[in-house]
């Protein structure tokens, strides 16, 4: 019976990273990602300068709500389905092949968004700048750095 070997770091299988369902916002704003899976690969593999996802998106969920970094850049390379690409400048559909780039500072807030009827694949990569903070222009929600850490806010500073 043939089988492959297990591997070994630095070099892992992805189906063997446990993926993280959902997202940590506050309550309200969870049904939107709920069908979101992320394999976090650069945690697995010990990166601490740059993170990088696989990430798994069910038909009708989001990657996130529309968002922009302060201080982290973010790729992203769609390895399978369709997603559309909602940015201050609209809508655009990304198919398999397709990437996508958002500088730090840029102010335009993006999300993906699976409106198709299969499930979309992509890698996910940024860095992890120390600093960074997030902002989410059509909500009333940041994530700021604050004395206890990263925590997420109203935009008047209150807490969630």
């Amino acid at each position: 019976m043939d089988h492959e070997p297990a591997l070994k770091l630095p070099a892992i299988d992805p189906v063997t990273v446990e993926p993280v369902i959902g997202s940590n916002y506050p309550a309200p704003f969870r049904p939107g990602v709920a069908g979101r899976a992320k394999q976090r690969l650069g945690d697995a593999l010990g990166l601490t300068n740059f993170g990088v996802n696989l990430t798994t998106i069910k038909p009708g969920a989001a990657s996130a709500l529309r968002h922009w970094h302060t201080r982290e850049d973010e790729f992203i390379f769609v390895l399978s389905g369709e997603l559309v690409l909602v940015t201050d400048a609209g809508e655009q559909l990304l198919t398999a092949g397709m990437a996508a780039g958002f500088p730090a500072g840029k102010a335009d807030g993006h999300c993906l968004v699976n409106r198709s009827a299969a499930a979309a694949v992509y890698l996910e990569v940024g860095d992890r700048h120390a600093s960074d903070e997030a902002r989410y222009p059509d909500v009333d929600l940041d994530r700021r750095n604050t004395p206890a850490g990263r925590r997420f806010c109203h935009k008047d500073g209150s807490a969630y």
